[in-house]
């Protein structure tokens, strides 16, 4: 078994001059800065008082999936002699939030559209597809289905 680690720095930015004295009185800006990268900056949701601007945590969580998904898949394809040209998702989380504030997701669903430029058969595609959700890292941490809607384009 092989180990990876990762790390990074999340600074809060949202402090007004009044720090959290109430629930009104500072913003949910941050930023993410990791070692070799350009710093990200975000916000909570804007339901949950956040820029609207700014990518949040929730969505953040849609891409790892969906693109843990697709790197793996395109890596099973490519080892397989199956050519795509293009590969798009749109992937949909449902959340549910709790009457005490707590919540979570309770499904995601990648809407995955491929073109093919090869003659395979859309049960090859599919067969790898299940692998790949198989391989993928992020899918394997979660303790909620990840569906999938498969089309050819």
């Amino acid at each position: 078994m092989k180990e990876h680690k990762y790390s990074l720095d999340i600074v809060w930015t949202g402090n007004t001059g009044k720090g959290t004295s109430n629930y009104r009185s500072y913003e949910r800006d941050f930023k993410v800065q990791i070692e070799n990268k350009i710093p990200m900056k975000l916000s909570a949701d804007p339901a949950f008082r956040g820029n609207v601007s700014k990518y949040n945590p929730e969505e953040l969580f849609l891409i790892s999936i969906s693109s843990c998904h697709m790197l793996w898949l395109l890596h099973l394809c490519s080892e397989n002699g199956v050519v795509i040209s293009e590969y798009m998702d749109t992937p949909q989380g449902t959340m549910i939030i709790n009457e005490d504030g707590s919540g979570k997701f309770i499904e995601v669903i990648l809407n995955i559209r491929i073109k093919l430029d090869s003659d395979h058969s859309i049960g090859l595609l599919n067969e790898l597809n299940k692998k790949a959700n198989k391989m993928c890292f992020i899918a394997n941490t979660l303790n909620i289905p990840v569906k999938h809607n498969l089309v050819l384009i």
